[in-house]
């Protein structure tokens, strides 16, 4: 059987769907997190917050803004300042390789911390997840995030041209359009978190069995 791919022009959709329904709460999000970014040790918390509502987000879950200051946020700290290192390095290292594998690395590692966090699994069995599920898709990653950055931008750019207003159009655009962005990433991952559960044995992924996802792990290998 085929391997399920990444739909790029349906998770724009989505993303856009769900980037709208919680706009608001989105921004009062940001809002709370730049209050306290410069709190130390709260602000890992909620960096963490941060990234559960991303995955909530893709799950077409309701978002709570104050979510970001739950406990629970704080019971891995060790564990990712320890993945954010490993990724460092990592991109890094591919960074004396010129830009292609930078780029390459930095998506196939783009959904680890999401895995570290809601799969509760080690940060290189993180690492390691993350790449095996993009396996086959990292270039759909790549023009799902070009499209939707650019056409964002393309707005912006019309609305800056406006008389008067234009300049202020653009701004509400641009939040507009990250609200959207971080949405696009939430679909994204709930992709791939249905790749990993088959990769790690759980409920299959949509068009592909447990023991095909191993089987292509195996053959990219």
């Amino acid at each position: 059987m085929a391997t399920e791919k990444l739909d790029i022009m349906q998770t724009i959709k989505d993303g856009i769907q769900f980037g709208l329904k919680n706009f608001l709460p989105l921004l009062l999000t940001v809002v709370l997190y730049i209050i306290t970014i410069w709190i130390p040790y709260l602000n890992v918390g909620t960096t963490i917050g941060l990234y559960k509502l991303i995955i909530g987000i893709g799950r077409g879950e309701t978002i709570n803004p104050t979510a970001i200051f739950n406990k629970e946020n704080f019971a891995n700290i060790g564990g990712f300042f320890l993945l954010m290192g490993l990724v460092c390095v990592g991109c890094i290292v591919a960074a004396f390789f010129f830009i292609i594998p930078l780029y390459v690395i930095s998506i196939a590692w783009g959904f680890a911390i999401y895995f570290l966090i809601d799969k509760k699994v080690s940060p290189l069995k993180a690492l390691q997840l993350s790449y095996d599920s993009t396996f086959g898709n990292k270039w759909r990653i790549f023009f799902v995030e070009f499209i939707s950055s650019f056409a964002i931008s393309i707005v912006g750019s019309i609305l800056t041209a406006i008389p008067k207003v234009g300049f202020f159009l653009a701004i509400i655009a641009m939040i507009v359009g990250a609200a959207i962005l971080v949405a696009i990433e939430g679909v994204m991952y709930d992709f791939f978190s249905k790749r990993a559960d088959a990769i790690l044995g759980g409920k299959p992924a949509v068009g592909i069995s447990a023991d095909e996802a191993i089987d292509e792990v195996k053959t990219e290998a």
